[in-house]
């Protein structure tokens, strides 16, 4: 029985795939010093971002089963 494909787990954990198939992915800054960002970039930071299409076609043959 041969071994099939893996995931790789640092892109499984930082991107994630919607419905449609399109790659989202977090904003950075978020994880400390955040009292001093205005409110206004720590509300902007909430929202993902979707992935590049140049990048995406690399990603995704690093996640084979999502």
């Amino acid at each position: 029985m041969g071994k099939g494909l893996k995931t790789h787990k640092g892109v499984k954990a930082r991107f994630k795939v919607t419905g449609t198939g399109k790659l989202m992915h977090f904003r950075s800054g978020r994880r400390h010093l955040m009292t001093g960002k205005p409110s206004r970039k720590t509300r902007v930071m909430r929202r993902s971002l979707q992935i590049a299409k140049v990048q995406e076609r690399m990603l995704k043959r690093l996640m084979p089963h999502r």
